[in-house]
């Protein structure tokens, strides 16, 4: 499916697949061909299943926009949790999640994807000491991530767009971009997404479809994820921007939350069509 000259898209665990037969049966009740692939199940699998699902995935006709990969022992419950928690921030857990994301560029280039988004974890502001840590540790993703011929995307959310660039630029890294996530700069209360469209520019490699409304306590507390077109996102102003700064790649819808997650991708899917 094709909207506005864009491919269109679901992220696999919105759909909360029991297996990949499941995940395909549900990408096809949407009348999708493409998804962003959670990974980190291939990650722990054995070998011999590992391969199974990697045939089951080539099989199936679907197109894999992306890799994403997360990790065990990330507490999303809320801002502050997932701030010590998230990514590659925390220092006892940096060399397990270094490897599971290399593990993951070698299952997303089996794939034959260039992509693999990740959240890497909150970004100190440049006058923090740790900040140079993290500068160096992403350094170092993206190099194990270019032996395969992976970019690595950043999803963002977690800081303001102007802080994203500035890093995007101290890492010095020609193989890294930018997951957008416009819902993620209301729930995380880091900006209004469409500048941060305008600010993050041609460094925009992925982008998923996704709404939210603003906490009372921006920063402080979440937002409310909600169907896309239901929230604070602009839909017009969101694709006009996108346009603007020259992205032409897919749109790929992503549903955290809620109890029907096919009907809210199909409202999102409508929304992008009325537009």
């Amino acid at each position: 499916m094709q909207i506005n000259g864009h491919d269109i898209g679901v992220c696999s665990w919105s759909l909360q697949p029991a297996d990949v037969s499941d995940l395909v049966h549900k990408v096809r009740q949407l009348n999708l061909a493409h998804v962003q692939l959670a990974l980190a199940e291939f990650v722990s699998a054995d070998p011999a299943k590992r391969q199974a699902m990697l045939s089951a995935i080539r099989e199936s006709g679907l197109h894999v926009t992306a890799g994403m990969i997360n990790f065990a022992g990330e507490d999303y419950t809320t801002i502050a949790s997932i701030r010590r928690t998230g990514g590659y921030a925390p220092d006892d857990d940096w060399p397990r999640r270094k490897a599971d994301t290399l593990t993951a560029a070698g299952i997303a280039k089996d794939l034959g994807l260039k992509l693999l988004s990740t959240h890497i974890g909150f970004v100190p502001m440049s006058s923090d000491p740790k900040y140079s840590v993290m500068v160096e540790r992403v350094g170092e993703i993206c190099s194990g991530l270019k032996e395969h011929g992976i970019t690595l995307l950043m999803e963002t959310g977690q800081e303001k767009a102007s802080e994203l660039l500035q890093f995007l630029n101290d890492v010095r890294a020609r193989n890294i971009a930018v997951n957008f996530d416009p819902a993620n700069m209301i729930l995380y209360g880091a900006g209004n997404p469409i500048e941060a469209i305008r600010i993050l520019g041609r460094h925009i490699g992925h982008v998923h479809v996704k709404d939210a409304v603003k906490s009372e306590t921006p920063g402080t507390k979440w937002g409310e994820e909600v169907p896309f077109g239901r929230g604070e996102v602009p839909v017009k102003n969101f694709l006009r921007a996108l346009e603007d700064v020259g992205y032409a790649g897919p749109l790929v819808i992503e549903r955290e939350a809620g109890a029907d997650r096919l009907a809210d991708v199909r409202f999102a899917i409508n929304t992008l069509s009325k537009v």
